[in-house]
Parts: C-alpha cells; structure tokens; sequence
C-alpha cells in the first residue's frame, strides 16, 4: 500500500541524512488529509536527546492547532517509534500511527532501543540508571494541590 504521507515522511528521512543535520528519521502529522506537521531527527543537531523526528512532528502539530491533544490526527514516521515517542504518541492521543522501517531495521542501522524496553520490566534500583524513590510525602502535596485546584484543565 502506498501513501503520499508515508513517502513524505521517508522523504524527509532521507534527506535528513543527505543534510547531515540528523539521524535517518522522518515523521509528519496528517489532519483531514493535509500534513500539518513535519519533523526530522535533530539529536545531533541541537545536542537534545528527545529531538526525535515523531517528537518534533507532534509540537509542531500541537503549536499549529493550539491543542496539546492530537485526536482525529494521525502520524506517519519513517521508522517504527522508539519508547520515548510511542510515550508522546500517546500522550498526544493522536487517532492512529503508520510506520515504515521496524525497530529491527533501526537496530541494524545503529539505533537499538531494546535495551530501553528490557529496562522498563527491571526493578527501579537494578536498572543501568538506578531509579531511588525518595520524599514521597512532600512530593505528594503538588498531587493534592493539584486535587484541589478549580480550574485546572485535566489531561
């Protein structure tokens, strides 16, 4: 199956890499059968480890619309989402999600988040960055202050 939204995001990929601006990912959001939104991998590029081309593709949208919720939009990414953005994919809420490449294919290119999920399913402190729960009680007053805010927007 072929789709002009998936060649423009495998576009963008590739030229990311010809640009030397990034890694070999490409990512746009599509609203009612217009791209709204474009992204490309800038890691390198801006030295920010979370600029992944699905990341920036969803602010993008979300400034674009002036929504932080992307329901009834979808996304088309070059590569199949890491964990970080397929944690955003899903905060954004975004309506479906097409891919190109598997993780594999990222895997043999040099980018391999494996490692990310196998850590996920370790306890806190036997991870490779131990995760040390500390001030829970004074942590839990911002949850509270939150509870009892009036006109708080929920997400």
């Amino acid at each position: 199956m072929n789709s002009p939204f998936m060649a423009r995001a495998i576009q963008l990929s590739i030229e990311n890499v010809h640009s030397g601006q990034g890694g070999p990912f490409g990512a746009v959001v599509v609203k009612d059968a217009s791209i709204i939104a474009e992204g490309v991998n800038q890691v390198t590029l801006t030295n920010d480890p979370t600029a992944h081309a699905e990341v920036l593709a969803i602010r993008q949208a979300c400034r674009k619309l002036g929504l932080f919720e992307l329901e009834g939009c979808e996304l088309y990414t070059s590569c199949e989402p890491c964990p970080m953005c397929l944690g955003a994919i899903y905060w954004a809420r975004l309506s479906r999600v097409y891919y190109g490449g598997v993780a594999a294919d990222a895997s043999k290119a040099g980018f391999d988040d494996s490692f990310i999920y196998r850590e996920i399913a370790e306890p806190h402190g036997q991870r490779g960055i131990p995760m040390i729960q500390m001030m829970r009680e004074e942590a839990l007053a911002a949850f509270r202050a939150w509870g009892e805010k009036p006109n708080k927007i929920a997400y």
